[in-house]
């Protein structure tokens, strides 16, 4: 393996050389650095030229000047990046580090979302090929690959920003709206639940009165400008997710795995009171050694009570963890909602990553970078979402025609025995490449996204080192996409050997 790895990474130092030195070449004959100073009627025009040609180094001949980025460059394997200045003399180390954190918690999160709904509307298509709800997601996931994003980008500013923001002025659903919501609700339930018509029918009527009485109810509590959970509902939603993952994975009548899942919901109920004070105001240390330990005490208690099924009582008690603690954030989020609302009046922005000089605490600015990151997320997650469902079908359909899934079912395994445990986890096989390409993809394409929504990161500064013909900021990209692109290739590969054992090299 290591030996594996070493040449992945000699062939990728090759490929990201020369991709380098082509890229540098095309950028500096693409215009006239000085151009715009050439036009100037400034009196100290030849004095701007003069200091310009000096931060670009522009007397030197151009291998010499790439030879210089590539020795910045190579400094990084030591922690010394020096990427060179840009046009207006800036270190572009100092842009890169700030662009870098903007554009990749933007990409980040898309690709998780992306990852997670598209596999999981991908197993369930896959599940019912050519029903209605295949035919369907098929057609959607087609319309939201094909939409051109400057213009779907658009349509979020308008409907999710604008219009949100003047009707969460004075919230209003009417009765007949909310029925429609309703029969709407019903008609995508009962298509995703399926069953005998029976059954549907029941999920439809069911969907079509609950929800419209739901949305009355909350606008008679004005629950979108004071929001409210509390532990109950975050105990109710928790243990039902601990029962869905324990009945998923092995069944409910495995009480190995559903003890430890219950036991989880029991600490998060202890752990929301124990934090409740400490979580009015706090800080990223906080919430991150909160993360930790909703991780570490469920996966130990899954262990130590799971015996022959530990792997499976482990995971589910983790997701179940993970599933309170974020419950338990969403909750004091939504109390600090009705100040965030007085400190800023239209929450959806429709321009920039952050408000500057806002004012409030933790939540205050928790909340003001949630909003920020929430049209840009999804559209870029939107965009990711078909190809994940897409290829996941397409990668059940294969692994469910295979031998050994006619003989699981053959020897009587139950069909969610037969999906998740046989066929899921060699359709995912795939999907890792995929899940690589896609990261690396999507911080090029967050150049278009960016633009729209004004978003300061790196798709903003290699688009204005292109206008600016200026070399430094777009190879400061380039190392970025270029190195995590490397890096994601070369980890898919690691995760085949885990996801299969018999993937050896």
């Amino acid at each position: 393996m290591w030996k594996f790895i070493a040449k992945r990474l000699g062939s990728a130092l090759a490929v990201l050389f020369a991709a380098s030195l082509l890229l540098y070449v095309l950028v500096i004959n693409s215009g006239d650095p000085l151009k715009d100073l050439r036009e100037s009627n400034a009196d100290n025009r030849e004095y701007l030229m003069a200091q310009r040609v000096e931060y670009m180094n522009l007397d030197a001949p151009w291998y010499g000047r790439y030879w210089d980025w590539l020795t910045g460059a190579s400094k990084c394997l030591i922690g010394q990046c020096d990427l060179g200045r840009n046009i207006n003399g800036v270190e572009v180390s100092g842009l890169l580090a700030n662009a870098a954190s903007s554009t990749l918690r933007l990409v980040v999160l898309a690709t998780v979302i992306a990852a997670v709904l598209g596999i999981a509307i991908g197993v369930l298509t896959a599940i019912r090929q050519y029903s209605g709800l295949d035919y369907i997601v098929t057609f959607l996931t087609f319309l939201f690959f094909s939409l051109p994003v400057f213009w779907a980008a658009v349509l979020l500013k308008e409907y999710l920003a604008i219009s949100y923001n003047d009707w969460l002025a004075d919230p209003q659903i009417s009765v007949g709206t909310s029925i429609a919501i309703g029969i709407v609700v019903g008609l995508v339930l009962q298509m995703f639940l399926g069953g005998s018509l029976k059954r549907r029918g029941i999920t439809f009527f069911a969907a079509a009165v609950f929800v419209p009485l739901v949305l009355q109810y909350s606008l008679w509590l004005n629950f979108y400008r004071y929001p409210q959970m509390g532990p109950a509902i975050i105990i109710v939603l928790t243990a039902l997710l601990a029962l869905s993952a324990t009945a998923m994975s092995v069944g409910l009548k495995e009480k190995r795995v559903l003890y430890p899942a219950l036991i989880t919901v029991v600490l998060v109920l202890a752990m929301y009171y124990a934090t409740f004070y400490m979580l009015l105001e706090p800080n990223g240390w906080i919430l991150f050694f909160g993360l930790v330990l909703a991780v570490v005490i469920p996966a130990a208690i899954g262990r130590f009570m799971g015996g022959r099924l530990r792997k499976a009582a482990m995971s589910v008690s983790i997701v179940t963890g993970v599933t309170g603690a974020a419950l338990t954030v969403i909750d004091h989020m939504f109390r600090a909602w009705p100040g965030f609302l007085d400190v800023k009046g239209c929450p959806i922005a429709t321009i920039g990553s952050s408000t500057a000089n806002l004012e409030g605490g933790f939540w205050d600015h928790f909340l003001d970078n949630g909003t920020q990151l929430l049209m840009p997320t999804i559209l870029l997650a939107v965009i990711s979402l078909a190809s994940y469902s897409r290829y996941t079908r397409s990668s059940m359909l294969e692994v469910q025609r295979q031998d050994y899934i006619r003989t699981a079912r053959s020897k009587g395994l139950s069909e969610r025995t037969v999906i998740f445990r046989h066929a899921f986890r060699n359709a995912m096989i795939p999907i890792a490449t995929i899940a690589a390409f896609d990261f690396a993809g999507l911080i090029g394409g967050a150049v278009i996204t960016e633009r729209v929504f004004g978003w300061k990161g790196m798709g903003e500064m290699f688009a204005t080192g292109l206008d600016h013909v200026d070399p430094a900021p777009v190879m400061a990209f380039f190392l970025v996409t270029g190195t995590a692109a490397i890096l994601f290739n070369l980890l898919a590969d690691i995760v085949y050997a885990l996801l299969d054992p018999r993937i050896r090299v």
